[in-house]
């Protein structure tokens, strides 16, 4: 037998340190938390992503009564970035989100699994590392890769 462990690598920022294209990201996702349809958890996701053609694409999370036929910010932005620009790369996915009272919660919060194997798919199709920023309004995390937030994933793409 063999014990083994996985480490993480991600770089913590404040929102100052960040490159102004990357403030304007995470300013798009703030943004997107607004335009969420959340009546039943009152829990507001947005996410924007930057596209390898410089396009920014933004959603949030939608929830539906018979759950679970909502659909969470990520896949929502993802997905409408596929069906629009099915040939582009995504460079970088910035998460924000808002808590019950509606304020920007101090620490990231992370893709549900659901989304990380959307994202781990979207990133594998294109061939290219996918860069996710998690908001808080204290940090912010970067990770450099869809596989850092998913480390034993599913794949049937080799």
């Amino acid at each position: 037998m063999k014990e083994s462990s996985i480490t993480i690598p991600f770089v913590v920022y404040t929102y100052d340190e960040l490159s102004e294209p990357d403030r304007q990201l995470i300013d798009e996702a703030r943004e997107a938390t607004f335009r969420s349809y959340a009546p039943y958890s009152h829990f507001s996701v947005g996410a924007a992503l930057r596209l390898a053609n410089g396009n920014v694409v933004s959603g949030s999370n939608q929830e539906n009564a018979a759950y679970p036929s909502g659909l969470c910010a990520e896949r929502t932005t993802l997905f409408y970035a596929n069906a629009q620009y099915p040939d582009q790369p995504v460079e970088t996915l910035a998460i924000a989100a808002r808590n019950t009272q509606g304020e920007f919660l101090s620490h990231p919060i992370s893709p549900c699994g659901a989304c990380r194997q959307v994202m781990l798919e979207t990133e594998q199709r294109h061939a290219h590392p996918m860069r996710i920023l998690l908001y808080g309004t204290r940090q912010i995390y970067e990770l450099k890769q869809v596989g850092d937030l998913l480390p034993f994933a599913f794949s049937e793409i080799e």
